[in-house]
């Protein structure tokens, strides 16, 4: 097997190459250069050992885009762990259980997180160590031991800073998703998945070189966002803006003054809601490229977004068990309304029900092949052989392929829908609506808004008085947030096959039509 370990690869060789005061970080004014990063990483590699964790133990990450979570995280990789950042707006049952899951022995979390993430692990019995990367410990349950960064970073008194002799196959991360069939799945990567995405994407079309500055809205706990925030800027020895806030227009705007970023990565929700925002025209004139993913871009919004600040976007499609994209527009190659064309390094099918590849023009289940694919979920067989069938990945997303190469996206060949570029499962949003006493049946489909994006709507047939921002309280309280239905539409009843299956492309026909009453 062939020696490789990501994390050496991403800070400590700059540092070997002569390339260590080349600022690798970029926070709120203040910076990290590699040289700086790289010592910051072997102090925490050397910590987490102190803790006791062992070649391919679990480190969860519940925490904002700040140095801790950035180093922490790379620490992992040069210490033969496997780093598991977490969404950080999911509920404490949500965590939970993915944290007892993933079989974690340690949790680094922000503080803002403490409450969800104490209460989670009171499922989770093999944590041994909670992490706050702020200054005043939080509350764990007996047997697990509180710290705070400062104290992570003394128990490496004495341990090894050195880089694991990990090989390419050797687990690196893993990333939760249900983006494919339901429940949130461990998608399982190797240190070799981070290079090839670099050596793809990262070189290939999006050209990122050492000046770069990125700025990535999608956080790290997202595959598209530690691709942008940490692959890509770190593989080309340029700098990452780190930015712990929730984004909204005016914290990219300050950013955005006080970082000068030169490639920036954005969702098209979030471009949506940047355009309505009252920005100057020329907050992004220090960017030369702007990249998307997460849903398809429409086409009015991406000229839009082009023809008020002047960004080029190159939209793109990747998932969370390929690590970042794989088909994508190209800088000076862009067909509005398409995910473009195969970032080479990958094959690309689309195939039949049957399996059989299907010729142009005719739509059909999107596959796709290449060496940053997932080894497959982590316990989960029966999910990964749905998914993942010998080297090729099946995306569940419906494409077409033009004559002439091009892609477009048609939708979900399931019944999984996006919001804000996240995905979610509608069986799960239905379960809490069920919970409420006064809804007897619901159903929730996705519904494009005034952009073209499609956002979670629910259906329901009420047994008694209820309204529609009660229903979406209830499942803001019970679920994560962007997981709430936009909007309730109220039903008399809902249209269902012989057998009692919900139809749902007739659910979305009667929303289309204005059918339903509020």
């Amino acid at each position: 097997m062939t020696m490789f370990n990501a994390g050496t690869w991403l800070v400590h060789r700059h540092v070997r190459e002569g390339r260590g005061e080349r600022v690798a970080v970029r926070r709120g004014g203040a910076t990290l250069t590699y040289a700086e990063l790289s010592e910051l990483v072997g102090a925490v590699t050397a910590a987490l050992r102190g803790l006791g964790l062992r070649r391919d133990d679990r480190v969860v990450f519940v925490a904002n885009d700040d140095v801790p979570m950035f180093a922490g995280i790379l620490a992992a990789f040069c210490g033969g762990f496997v780093a598991v950042p977490v969404s950080t707006m999911l509920s404490a049952k949500e965590l939970g259980t993915i944290i007892t899951d993933s079989g974690a022995s340690v949790v680094v979390a922000s503080a803002e997180y403490g409450p969800q993430v104490s209460d989670a692990l009171t499922m989770a019995p093999e944590v041994r160590h909670l992490v706050c990367d702020g200054d005043a410990a939080l509350p764990a349950p007996a047997g697990i031991t509180s710290l705070i960064w400062a104290e992570l970073l003394k128990a490496g008194a004495g341990e090894s800073r050195d880089p694991a002799t990990t090989v390419e196959d050797s687990w690196a991360l893993w990333l939760y998703t249900s983006g494919t069939t339901g429940a949130p799945k461990g998608a399982m990567h190797r240190h070799a998945n981070i290079r090839h995405v670099c050596e793809t994407y990262g070189d290939l079309v999006l050209g990122i070189e050492p000046d770069d500055v990125c700025f990535s809205v999608a956080k790290l706990f997202f595959a598209y966002g530690i691709g942008n925030s940490m692959f890509f800027p770190l593989s080309a020895g340029a700098a990452t803006v780190l930015e712990p806030r929730r984004p909204a227009p005016a914290v990219i705007a300050e950013r955005m003054a006080a970082d000068h970023p030169t490639l920036f990565f954005g969702v098209p929700t979030f471009y949506a809601t940047l355009l309505a925002a009252d920005l100057p025209e020329n907050t992004f004139t220090s960017v030369r490229r702007g990249a998307s993913a997460g849903e398809a871009l429409p086409a009015p919004l991406q000229e839009r977004f082009t023809g008020r600040f002047g960004v080029e976007i190159i939209d793109g499609i990747g998932s969370t068990e390929a690590l970042h994209i794989f088909l994508s527009n190209r800088p000076g190659d862009i067909r509005p309304g398409t995910t473009g064309r195969p970032v080479p390094g990958y094959d690309i099918e689309i195939r039949d029900v049957d399996g059989s590849p299907m010729p142009d023009g005719q739509p059909g289940s999107l596959h796709v092949k290449g060496e940053s694919i997932a080894l497959g979920y982590w316990r989960r067989t029966g999910a990964s052989r749905t998914v993942f069938a010998g080297e090729w990945l099946n995306t569940g997303d419906t494409y077409v392929r033009s004559p002439d190469g091009y892609y477009t996206c048609l939708g979900r060949s399931n019944d999984q829908l996006k919001a804000g570029g996240i995905w979610v499962s509608p069986v799960e949003v239905e379960s809490r609506l069920l919970e409420h006493p006064r809804v007897e049946e619901a159903a929730v489909v996705g519904l494009a808004d005034e952009h073209g994006l499609d956002k979670p709507v629910a259906c329901v047939v009420a047994r008694g008085e209820v309204t529609a921002e009660e229903l979406i309280r209830w499942c803001r309280d019970g679920l994560a947030a962007f997981k709430r239905p936009r909007q309730v539409v109220f039903l008399d009843r809902l249209p269902k096959t012989a057998t009692g299956k919900i139809q749902r492309f007739k659910i979305r026909e009667l929303l289309a039509e204005g059918a339903a009453h509020e």
